[in-house]
């Protein structure tokens, strides 16, 4: 019974019982409306069948011996590395064979070699400063003539790289760290009369990556923000 009837005392679940009294009160299509988007936007059952959509992008591989392996930069400093670069290249140690070739692009080099080195592996490493986004990343590889085999990123990313993958015509495979974003929400008896926060923040996170690659696409013609600054 508390599994059943607690859900709907959450603010969000409150909130949309009362755009369905409104409805039934009000009677209003702009109101049916609202309460249509943010039902389906909220609603678990729904938000995790595009969570297995998205998933679909993000593949697990065995790195072959004598690969390439291009790990993009999440930021950091001179001296500290942040958890999602950790989680990255944690990944990457997972799958790499005893002796590999990585490439990293990040401003900060030294936390991310030093992490790397501290690893029970043989690697040869080469980091540069590719640019402040994934764009400028991707034409500092073109710039170089690298074409890495391989290419890890955050899960939440995969759709966007995978579409520049295509885009500069490379066969890299993208392998992507897990996080909550695309990690499937419980679903009970009462999801489908319910709203979860964790959705918004996944729709959110979506339509950042999706707005962000359809900028690119419509200004790369007229504009070089994605062309990495030139020392």
């Amino acid at each position: 019974m508390k599994d059943l009837l607690e859900p709907f005392l959450y603010p969000h679940n409150l909130l949309l019982l009362g755009l369905l009294a409104a409805c039934i009160g009000y009677r209003k299509k702009g109101l049916w409306l609202l309460l249509a988007f943010y039902y389906l936007a909220g609603n678990t059952w729904l938000a995790n069948q595009v969570r297995h959509w998205y998933s679909g992008y993000i593949g697990s591989y065995n790195i072959s011996p004598d690969s390439t392996t291009l790990l993009l930069g999440c930021g950091g400093s001179a001296s500290s590395l942040p958890a999602c670069a950790k989680a990255r290249i944690d990944t990457l140690v997972s799958q790499l064979p005893k002796r590999s070739s990585v490439v990293i692009t990040t401003e900060y080099c030294q936390p991310y070699v030093e992490y790397l080195l501290a690893q029970p592996l043989e690697l040869a490493l080469d980091c540069f400063n590719g640019g402040d986004n994934t764009y400028q990343e991707f034409n500092s590889l073109a710039a170089r003539g690298l074409k890495p085999d391989y290419i890890v990123s955050s899960d939440f990313h995969a759709w966007r790289v995978s579409r520049l993958i295509q885009y500069h015509g490379l066969s890299s495979k993208v392998i992507a760290t897990s996080s909550q974003t695309l990690r499937q929400v419980n679903c009970s008896y009462n999801c489908f009369v319910t709203v979860n926060l964790s959705n918004f923040d996944f729709y959110s996170k979506l339509t950042a990556e999706f707005s962000s690659y359809a900028v690119y696409r419509i200004t790369a013609s007229w504009t070089d923000w994605y062309q990495p600054a030139t020392n």
